[in-house]
This record gives structure tokens, sequence and C-alpha cells, in this order.
């Protein structure tokens, strides 16, 4: 069974996935604020403090914890010039007989369609797979967001179907389209219906 001995650091070829440390606060503040009109209509209602320095102290806490009692594994995209280009959280993990967890993540806005999220979803699923040991990975994402399905696919994820009212997503209930990967994954070509 996988422990953690330190917090992981994975490298990919224009990227450092790491966690969040409390000296990315001006960046991370300045990128989700750039991208607001981009991410809000895909994320959960913004609460009213999100982007304080309070809050994300709070966030930096939680990715350690999380991390450690390997619940999570929040990672910030970094890239090697040291600009912060998004994030991407394997969260949910689940042991025992499921070995399962979730995939979530955002990009700025002057950052999407250039690979980034793909080079990441790449670095975390062979992570979650060689290292951690998981077996399948699950990700979820609105019917209607085009770009984040296309990664998914390109990253090997499968079409599973439809969650009715999934998430909470700018302010209503949302069904999402449902993906998954799987460490051994036998299964041919699905189409979404």
């Amino acid at each position: 069974m996988f422990l953690l001995r330190r917090a992981p650091r994975l490298v990919t070829q224009r990227m450092v996935l790491r966690l969040p440390a409390h000296g990315d606060f001006a960046a991370w503040t300045a990128l989700r604020d750039e991208s607001r009109a981009f991410l809000t209509p895909w994320e959960p209602v913004w609460h009213h403090d999100h982007l304080t320095r309070k809050s994300f102290t709070n966030r930096v806490y939680w990715a350690q914890r999380a991390t450690r009692g390997q619940t999570s594994l929040p990672l910030f995209m970094v890239r090697h010039d040291g600009v912060l280009v998004g994030a991407i959280t394997l969260d949910n993990i689940r042991r025992g007989p499921a070995q399962t967890g979730t995939l979530g993540y955002w990009i700025g806005a002057p950052f999407a369609r250039q690979g980034y999220m793909g080079e990441a979803i790449g670095a975390v699923v062979a992570h979650a797979f060689d290292t951690m040991e998981l077996s399948r990975i699950e990700a979820a994402c609105l019917p209607e967001n085009v770009a984040s399905r296309g990664v998914l696919e390109k990253s090997g994820f499968k079409y599973e179907g439809v969650a009715q009212s999934y998430l909470q997503i700018h302010g209503r209930w949302r069904n999402h389209v449902l993906y998954s990967i799987l460490r051994n994954d036998r299964r041919g070509r699905t189409g979404a219906g």
C-alpha cells in the first residue's frame, strides 16, 4: 500500500506540479481574478472571501493536511519559469477495495488550450497508478464544457454516463458527464451518447 513519506513533486516537460505554498498567494489571486469570467461558468459560486489571504492560507493548510492524510493530492501547476498556470487535484481518494480518486482541475484563462492541462493530467494519472497504486480515477464536467471533455478524452478517460444534479455550479444544481480511466483499462473507445 502507498505510504506518503513527503509531499510529491511531479515534473513534466514544461511544469512542476507541487503543493500550494504561502508564497503563492499573489500569483494565485492574480490568476484567479484575471480568469474570473473564464472560470465561474464551470465552478461552484466563489465565496465572498475567495480571493483573500485568509482564504488562501486555509487552502494551503488544507492541502498539507489532506496530503498527509492521503485523502487528496492538491497540486499547483507551475511552469519551469515560475509562472502559475492552474491547479489539479486528485480528491476523494478512497482506499480498501475501491482504490480510486476523483480528478478536478482549473487553468488560468491566459494558458487555456496550450496543452498544459493534458500534460498535468498525464503526470497525475501516472503518479496515481504507478506510485499511489490506485486502480481507477474518475472525473466529471458539465456536458457543454467541450474543452474539459476534450482534454479528458485525449488523456485516455472513457465516457461513462450522466450524473443527475451532480454539483452546484454557478449557483444551481447541474448534471455532469462522467469519465474514468483504469490502471489496466481494456475498454475500447466509448462514445458519449
